[in-house]
């Protein structure tokens, strides 16, 4: 029988996996900001490239500990991406959206859309762990 953290967390390992392509290359008006940006030096394209396919690995080794019933270590590896992009904005200089994208930028309750959505996706799996360390188990 699959659980709710299960599927909280198989949940997160597809939006973990698929977030980054679709927001970086794929959706034409938040790829204009990233992958397709003309101001963006092939230096600072190559990180983006990176960040799109780390994410999709960590989203997909995500899935099949998911499917393995290993949710603390699925969930301990889908949240790097989430706390790499909080921990970024440590580094002097850094942001989160260029300036001539100001006026494209969402914010929700007063924090970049993508700062939001990394909270709520490390709540989520902080919440999704703790739901299955309650979980009764079955004997094999």
């Amino acid at each position: 029988m699959t659980s709710w953290p299960r599927i909280v967390v198989g949940s997160v390992a597809v939006v973990t996996a698929l977030g980054a392509l679709l927001a970086d290359v794929v959706v034409p008006d938040l790829a204009a900001q990233h992958a397709f940006n003309d101001a963006w030096p092939p230096h600072a394209k190559f990180h983006d490239a990176q960040y799109v396919v780390m994410s999709f690995l960590l989203g997909a080794l995500g899935l099949a500990l998911v499917a393995r019933d290993r949710l603390v270590w699925a969930a301990a590896l889908l949240s790097t991406p989430w706390l790499g992009m909080l921990g970024a904005l440590l580094f002097p200089g850094t942001a989160t959206y260029d300036p001539e994208f100001a006026d494209d930028t969402v914010f929700v309750l007063g924090l970049h859309g993508q700062v939001f959505l990394a909270l709520v996706l490390l709540v989520t799996l902080l919440v999704a762990v703790a739901g299955d360390a309650r979980r009764p188990r079955v004997a094999a």
